[in-house]
């Protein structure tokens, strides 16, 4: 499986962005999907995740509320829309699947075995 990760870009605080996570691979559709960002000088966080068939769905509680994560497993994308957006939301976004078949998703950065290679995204003030 190989991941392309696009759409971020520079806005203004309270804006939106999607990003999404292409996927090629004929077992992506078996895979949960995470997407993880870092921010200069931060550790790697997890921030939303979606399980294989989609209907089990995770998020950072920075991001609850205000990110949506979602899946069209027919065009192999996962996309995370993300609203109300804030400066301190400004990092690399990088998504990633785990090849585990299990119909559960994972918060830990260990669990995913294939990674995209991030989009910026920076949120300004």
């Amino acid at each position: 499986v190989q991941l392309q990760a696009s759409g971020g870009g520079l806005v203004q605080a309270g804006g939106s962005l999607r990003l999404s996570c292409a996927a090629s691979g004929r077992t992506f559709s078996s895979c949960a999907v995470g997407w993880f960002r870092q921010a200069p000088g931060k550790e790697r966080e997890f921030v939303s995740g979606i399980s294989s068939g989609g209907s089990i769905t995770l998020y950072a509680d920075s991001v609850k509320g205000r990110f949506t994560i979602s899946r069209d497993n027919s065009e192999r994308t996962v996309f995370l829309q993300m609203n109300s957006l804030k400066p301190d939301d400004t990092a690399v976004y990088y998504c990633a699947a785990d090849k585990t078949i299990s119909g559960y998703v994972s918060r830990a950065e260990e669990a995913y075995d294939y990674w995209g290679q991030g989009t910026q995204v920076t949120v300004s003030s």
